[in-house]
């Protein structure tokens, strides 16, 4: 369990370096441990107040197919952002294009780290 959490925690700290190398309007100050301290930071506000969030939203994201999650995802990250020091994000749409980014490398590195761990039980 808490090997899990770990795991998830340096997946999303890797998503999010990532999502900052690539987006320009979104910055990390600091190094490690500030990049650590941001993607504990973004996954708290996505237990906490993603659901809530998200319950709101819902007959607009209902109504636009699920193009409004985008937008609750964005709002997250740009409250992480008001939240931390360390996380600077130029405006909403960059906000929007970083957490699209997030979230699809986030899914596709837990994705290829539960195939390797399959493939090391199995050896």
């Amino acid at each position: 369990m808490v090997k899990a959490l770990i795991l998830a925690w340096l997946i999303m700290a890797v998503a999010i370096a990532i999502a900052a190398a690539v987006v320009p309007s979104v910055e990390i100050d600091g190094g490690v441990l500030p990049l650590l301290g941001v993607a504990l930071l973004f996954g708290l506000v996505n237990a906490l107040v993603g659901p809530v969030l998200r319950l709101i939203s819902l007959p607009l994201t209902v109504l636009t197919f699920g193009l409004f999650a985008l937008v609750v995802n964005g709002a997250l990250l740009a409250l992480t952002a008001g939240l931390s020091d360390s996380l600077e994000v130029g405006g909403f749409l960059g906000a929007m294009v970083a957490a699209v980014l997030i979230s699809l490398l986030s899914a596709v590195l837990t994705f290829g780290v539960g195939v390797l761990g399959a493939r090391q039980a199995t050896h």
